[in-house]
């Protein structure tokens, strides 16, 4: 095959998320052109699902959780555990041997759903740069579900309404979405911030908390490297103080969403990185943020970390130069950084080095062996892995770089998985041989098609297709 079909693959296995079987009869011409396609038509998957909404809806229905769960705890245990006896026939009255299981609390439920929409959505794209980006931005501006119930639920709805729809939009409007999002406050514990020369500050005695502030500057905006210091983080956590979540009572808004409370900010001028702010109110924190957005240091450490995620741990230095370029050029258009990605001669010219991570890993299988994506197989696929949704350690998001994922362990745990999927699959695959012409073509090596040949039954040969170097890195 010639050289221009190989890295045509390359390019959608780099920038995409996996061929499926029939994707390299639909897409024909060059991939370029389909991933620029996608940026000009402002493509993003949006994960659908009956039981999906929003975070108003969702606050709700939290607080009306927690109430539930409190009433239960302090109830009459006498009446409860009367309640629980089983019956006469040792069921209690109305169910039955074959009754279905109960449903799991809210938290887990709302958990699983966003799980099982947001693997539908990487279904669905032909190529999928738009949904690539969206798991990139996801995690630079990353939550954990580690840190309790209230983020557990509002994850999904969290990318879906911060993050998907400024993909290709403005990265200070990402930005401000983010960090005023209630999952970021809760997770930053934002809410726990209160200005100590405002009323609640002088009233309750309680100080600032500087974890947001910390991880805006160092992780999403200017890096560690950025020129900032200490007292501009502190400044940052005084500025941003009133940014919280209505609470149950409804005294701020809606209970859930976004509020700004006067009572908690800490009032006057603060200095931030050489600029006076002494705007009034939440006003202050918009255009701290709308600052570091436009930053130089923003930019190159964006870019970097964008070209780092895509091509390479050393990403060539013309690349990252073109995107910081276009970065301060179209004051963080990530529409045009993104389509300066996709037109670099750089980006496509690097050899395969970038290890799937294991969501990439688990999408590109789903789409290959065309699975339905189902919550218990997904999550117990990405908990062995050790990438399970919107659950990273800490606030600097899943490692991005080969070293973390090419342990040892990470490896054993990769093969484990392609068994048991290899053995699931084989009744429902057509030939191993042709699967690997679908979904690697002129990209496989000759090695690779002689394994999957000479495996001794077809569960081996998926297996050996899925973990092939040509399948594993992009």
């Amino acid at each position: 095959m010639a050289r221009d079909s190989r890295l045509n693959i390359l390019g959608l296995q780099r920038f995409g998320l996996g061929l499926r079987p029939g994707d390299l009869a639909a897409i024909g011409g060059d991939a370029r052109d389909l991933f620029l396609d996608e940026v000009k038509r402002r493509s993003v998957p949006v994960p659908i699902g009956l039981d999906l909404v929003g975070q108003a809806q969702i606050g709700s229905a939290f607080y009306a959780f927690q109430d539930k769960e409190k009433a239960e705890r302090e109830g009459p245990r006498p009446a409860m555990q009367a309640a629980m006896m089983p019956a006469p026939g040792g069921m209690n009255e109305g169910q039955g041997a074959s009754a279905p299981p109960p449903e799991p609390p809210l938290p887990q439920r709302i958990y699983r759903d966003e799980v099982a929409a947001r693997m539908r959505a990487g279904l669905e794209p032909l190529a999928g740069f738009g949904e690539r980006l969206a798991q990139f931005w996801s995690n630079h501006f990353c939550v954990s579900v580690s840190q309790g119930n209230f983020v557990r639920v509002l994850a999904g709805a969290y990318e879906r309404e911060a993050i998907r729809p400024y993909v290709f939009g403005r990265f200070e409007d990402m930005l401000l979405a983010v960090e005023s999002h209630p999952a970021m406050l809760i997770y930053l514990d934002n809410q726990q911030s209160i200005g100590p020369n405002s009323p609640a500050g002088k009233r309750r005695g309680r100080g600032l908390n500087e974890n947001l502030a910390r991880e805006i500057m160092e992780l999403h905006t200017l890096g560690v490297s950025g020129g900032y210091s200490q007292s501009d983080v502190t400044s940052l956590a005084r500025i941003i103080t009133g940014w919280t979540i209505a609470g149950r009572d409804g005294r701020l808004g809606f209970p859930g969403v976004f509020a700004f409370n006067a009572g908690v900010h800490e009032p006057g001028m603060h200095p931030l990185l050489g600029k006076d702010y002494e705007e009034a109110g939440a006003e202050q924190g918009r255009l701290a943020l709308l600052d570091l957005a436009r930053h130089p240091a923003t930019a190159r450490h964006v870019a970097l970390k964008l070209a780092r995620h895509f091509v390479a741990d050393d990403p060539p230095s013309a690349l990252v130069s073109q995107l910081v370029e276009t970065w301060r050029r179209t004051e963080g258009d990530l529409a045009a950084v993104s389509a300066a990605l996709i037109q670099s001669n750089e980006a496509w010219g690097a050899e395969a080095a970038k290890l799937r991570q294991p969501q990439e890993f688990l999408l590109a299988m789903l789409r290959a062996l065309g699975r339905k994506p189902e919550f218990g197989p997904i999550a117990g696929a990405l908990a062995t892995m050790g990438q399970p949704l919107w659950q990273p350690s800490g606030p600097n998001g899943f490692p991005g770089n080969n070293d973390a994922w090419a342990t040892p362990e990470g490896i054993k745990t990769r093969i484990d998985v392609a068994a048991a999927w290899g053995r699931q699959a084989a009744g429902a695959a057509s030939d191993p041989r042709a699967l690997l012409e679908a979904v690697l073509g002129p990209l496989a090596s000759a090695e690779t098609r002689q394994a999957v040949a000479r495996a001794e039954s077809k569960p081996q040969a998926i297996a050996l297709l899925l973990m092939s170097p040509e399948f594993q890195r992009r």
